[in-house]
């Protein structure tokens, strides 16, 4: 069982409260999830409601039975909530990897050329990638499309597809969320400098 501290206490709380939360979140009454963890209806209550003390290997259970991990299910926030970019002045990016998935990141690029009109200076590689145009109008050309992209509007496409993004009518913003093997391929293609006009890594 888990001894109480003060700051054991607290986390005590805070997982009963995402055993709840999870149920909910899932549509699983009470009766359902007890059933799927092998607990009395009313021992799950008494767990939810801080009136029973938990046991490891009950959590063990209620995390299976919720479909996530004891470490997901009993882990503390952290001080590093914050983070700053890394920044490429070179493309004009500014780049964030995201903590809960290293192989994923965030570009925002200001864009200020069209793009290429030369279809070997579009990029293919495996990976997928989502983009959002925070300002202005962007083009993407996406095989034989020519794809026009407003302020507030997204695309998402595989990258397998040969494609280059640029912009129209002046400067334009755009925020892109990469996966690993977009963002390692758009690394490659920087690295021997073919087509700075291609998306962000």
């Amino acid at each position: 069982m888990l001894p109480m501290t003060q700051e054991s206490g607290e986390l005590d709380s805070l997982v009963r409260k995402r055993i709840r939360a999870l149920r909910v979140a899932q549509g699983l009454s009470l009766e359902e999830l007890a059933t799927r963890s092998h607990l009395s209806q009313s021992s799950l209550s008494r767990i939810e409601n801080g009136q029973r003390r938990l046991a490891l290997d009950q959590l063990v259970t209620l995390a299976r039975a919720l479909d996530t991990t004891l470490d997901q299910l009993v882990e503390t926030a952290t001080d590093d909530v914050i983070t700053s970019p890394t920044v490429d002045s070179t493309y004009g990016r500014m780049r964030w990897t995201l903590k809960a998935d290293p192989g994923m990141s965030v570009v925002r690029q200001r864009l200020t050329d069209p793009p290429p009109d030369n279809p070997a200076r579009m990029r293919a590689h495996p990976g997928r990638e989502w983009l959002v145009v925070l300002s202005g109008t962007a083009i993407l050309m996406l095989g034989q499309r020519r794809i026009r992209i407003e302020t507030n509007q997204a695309a998402e496409f595989p990258t397998m597809m040969p494609h280059a993004i640029g912009t129209e009518g002046g400067p334009c913003e755009i925020l892109g969320l990469f996966d690993r093997d977009a963002r390692r391929g758009h690394q490659r293609d920087d690295g021997d400098g073919s087509d700075a006009q291609g998306p962000p890594e």
